[in-house]
This record gives structure tokens, sequence and C-alpha cells, in this order.
């Protein structure tokens, strides 16, 4: 992607520190200073935070000496076929690592037709790689990581505290934004770059996929209109009504123990049927079987109806009969239900309860038949109590998973059983984030999080960072033989 974007308007504020001398000059004369005390400082705090700015005065100085080497003061260039003449020469702010730079360079606009209402270019930004207009690439770097962690206002208030830039809150906000705009238009390419330079772990026997969702607050999410229906409908209006699901995928590998090797991580906005996150999760398991066929492959989740006909019906059942595959319903979910039976039974909480509870978990756990067991104790429990609706609902539930439910045998092949994955990836994708108070999300806002923080926690960020990276830099040509015309001051 070529970078032309208009530097006007800018929130960026000047450096904090302006050396009188040169910034080598003022921190060699500092030094001397107060080595000639012969003591140690009174207050070394201070001498810290002193020696801290001069420090970073000349880390900018020097970046601002480096950034004016990519700029070209010709009559014209040419970017990727298209010829642009000289138009002005100008300040540009710049954010770096340790603060704001400024430096003159020069901007051109297209040349010919083109030209009417066309955004000035700069060779600078184009050959160094400055990220939406104004972020050096390190700084940008740094600034993404950190708001895929923090919000934008605790992600200023960090930087301010150590330091080093200080980019304002709302610059912030629209980085990720930015970025996520252009991974957006090119993230099948992109996704499949990412996965090219990665390898299933050597010890890894096999790959688990999961399907799941968690609710978030949307600003789309029609909280007014859904409460005014339930308030017309006699219903209580309390409760998330602005909220929408964000599905969630995993990809995980085990080896031949049962122990998580590595997960990769995925996270979409609200969409019909997840299909983006379904055909993210489909790329990367087409991936790692075509590089180890000999994987066991497990299917994995709760008893959601959609995710089994994804899982099932989209994955499994399209797989050749040479590959190894297996579909398990989530053990601790199958616990939540057989909980919830016994508890409607004996009354929830009770001893008897707990001790009937607990007896058929192990059962259900470690017994060949415990699944047939455990839907013969349901169906003599339905029997005595045949007005409890929970018991009749869990009942269907254990009929209708039957084959997803032998976990002994699971075991003793070093499946995994639980869904755990998953969960987290639910909890630190999106509500560790995306669930704090106040929040509302747009799709595309959210989504710019989710792209950085699946990056993150699947150890693909600094692949992920130096695809984007490159997106921002272009060769620049200078033109010959060009008539000059006058330059603007």
């Amino acid at each position: 992607m070529v970078s032309m974007t208009s530097h006007a308007g800018t929130d960026l504020q000047p450096p904090s520190f302006s050396p009188r001398r040169g910034s080598l000059d003022d921190l060699a004369a500092f030094m001397s200073e107060r080595r000639k005390r012969g003591k140690p400082p009174g207050d070394f705090a201070q001498f810290e935070e002193e020696l801290h700015q001069r420090v970073m005065a000349v880390e900018r100085e020097l970046l601002a000496e480096e950034l004016a080497r990519g700029d070209i003061d010709a009559e014209a260039v040419e970017v990727d076929g298209v010829s642009y003449r000289r138009a002005v020469r100008s300040i540009g702010h710049y954010q770096t690592a340790a603060g704001v730079v400024q430096v003159e360079r020069t901007l051109y606009r297209p040349r010919g037709k083109a030209r009417k209402g066309a955004q000035s270019l700069s060779p600078l930004d184009l050959q160094v790689g400055i990220v939406e207009g104004r972020w050096t690439p390190r700084a940008a770097k740094q600034a993404a990581w950190v708001v895929a962690h923090l919000t934008p206002g605790q992600g200023a208030e960090m930087f301010e505290r150590l330091g080093q830039m200080t980019p304002s809150r709302s610059s912030l906000e629209r980085l990720p934004k930015g970025l996520n705009a252009g991974w957006e238009a090119q993230r099948s390419e992109l996704e499949s770059a990412l996965r090219k330079d990665e390898h299933v772990p050597e010890q890894a026997r096999v790959v688990a996929l999961s399907l799941d969702g968690v609710m978030a607050p949307m600003r789309d999410g029609g909280a007014k209109a859904k409460r005014a229906q339930a308030a017309d409908e006699g219903k209580l209006t309390r409760g998330p009504a602005g909220y929408r699901e964000v599905g969630c995928g995993t990809l995980s590998f085990y080896d031949e123990e049962r122990e998580l090797l590595r997960t990769v991580r995925m996270g979409r906005m609200p969409e019909s049927g997840k299909a983006t996150l379904k055909s993210m999760l489909k790329a990367e398991l087409g991936n790692a079987l075509a590089e180890r066929p000999d994987l066991t492959l497990v299917a994995l989740a709760d008893g959601a109806r959609d995710n089994w006909s994804y899982l099932q019906g989209e994955v499994l059942d399209l797989l050749d009969e040479a590959h190894r595959k297996v579909a398990i319903l989530d053990f601790f979910h199958a616990c939540e239900h057989l909980s919830a039976a016994f508890g409607a039974a004996y009354g929830e909480g009770t001893v008897q309860a707990r001790n009937k509870f607990d007896a058929y978990r192990r059962i259900l756990l470690e017994d060949p038949r415990g699944v047939d067991k455990a839907i013969g104790a349901l169906a003599h429990l339905h029997k005595r109590f045949p007005k409890r609706a929970k018991i009749e609902s869990v009942l269907k539930y254990f009929r209708t998973h039957r084959h997803m439910m032998r976990y002994a045998e699971y075991e003793e092949a070093g499946l995994p059983i639980g869904s755990g994955v998953i969960e987290a990836a639910c909890k630190t994708l999106v509500t560790q984030r995306m669930k704090n108070s106040g929040m509302r999300w747009s799709n595309d806002g959210g989504q710019a999080i989710l792209n950085l923080r699946s990056w993150a926690q699947s150890d693909r960020f600094d692949r992920a960072w130096a695809l984007i990276a490159a997106r921002y830099k272009a060769e620049v040509h200078t033109l010959a033989n060009v008539v000059s015309l006058p330059i603007a001051s």
C-alpha cells in the first residue's frame, strides 16, 4: 500500500525537551558537571529523570537526521508507475519511540488530470515506511502492541509514565483502525503468508479444532429497540440487550501425553453464521493437515447446535476417511448438565445431589460404558420426577450427544476431552479487553483489537507486523528532464 496521507491537523505535540545546544553536547556537559561534584547526587530520582530526558533528546536528534535522509527534493518522482510533481517543502511531525521529531521534507502531487483533489505524497514516508502518516515503524509497532492489551487511555498514561514517546489517546484509538483497514482488505492473502513460515510442532500427535462465542457490547446492538420490544411484551428490560456474539476459534496441537504444544487463536466480530471465522479455521486446519496428515483431528466443543453443524458437517464429514478424526463433547459441559439434573431431582446444593453427581462424574470419565450408565441414571430420575423439565432436557442432551461422550476411550487414546482452550480464548481475546465498563464497539474498531490480540496470543505478532509494515513502503524514483516550476514556500 502506498501512503498518501495529509499531515494537516496533526494532534502530535512537540518534544517535551528542547536542548539549548546539540543533544550530544548537552548530554556531555550535563555528565561532566555531575562528575565534577565528586559525590553522589542528593536526589537520585531527579538525576535519573534529567539524564533520561537528555538521552531521549539525543535519540530524537539522531532519528530526525536519519529520517531526513529519506527525503527527495527533485522536480518530479515516480511511484508505482505514477509520476508526481514537486508541490511544497513543509515540516512533518513524526512520532518516534523517543518522542515527536520535526523534519523538513518535500511533498508531491500527481501530474496531469489526476492532480485535482489528490492528497500529497511524501517520498520520505514511503522510503522509511511511515505508518498511517505519522508513526515511525518501531513506534507504531510498540503502540499497536500496547493497545492490543490496554485501552487507549491506559496506553497513553503508560507511555507518559515510561517517559519515551507520549502519543495522545486519540492517536492510539486511530492507529489500530488504520492498520486493520489495510489488513482486512487483503486478509486471506496475508493470513496465508503468516502460515507459510509456520510448522506443526514435531512432537504433535493430535490437532484439536474448537469453536465458541462470547457476548460483547456493540454500538449498533439495537439495545433501545430490543428493550422497547421487551417492554411491549411485558418482559423485564434489564440485561445485555445491546450485546452481540463475538466468535472465537482455536486450533491446538497436543503431544502423545496430551500436553498442549501450541494454539492459534482467532476472533471475529459479530457476523451471520460466523462465516469468516469458520473459513479461517478451515484454512488453518487445511494447512496443518497438509503438512502432517498423520495427525488425529479432534473436533471439541460444547453442545451448541451451530458449533456442531460446522465441526461435524463442514469439517469432519468432508475429510478423507484416511484421516483419523473424532468428535468430542466437552467433558466439563457434560458435567454441568449432569449436575443440573441431580440438583433438579434432589435439590440444588444438597448433600445427596452432590454425592450422586460426584459418583456419576467419575463413572462418566473412567468407565468404558460411562455414558450409557449416566443415561440410565437420568432415565430413572425422569421416571421418578416426570414433571421436572430440567431432568428431561439433560436426558435428551445426553442421548443426542452419546456418540461424543466416550471419555474413558478418549483418555486411553490420549485425546483432549476439555474445551478449556476455547473457553480461555473467549475470555482473553474478548472479555478481558472488550467488556470493560462503558465500552461499546463498532465492528471495525473491535476487529482491529481482535486481530492484534489474536496475533499476540498465537505467537504471530512480530511476523504479522512485518507484513503490515511492508505495506507502508514503496520505491520512489526520481524523474529526469522535467521542466522546472516555481515551488510554493
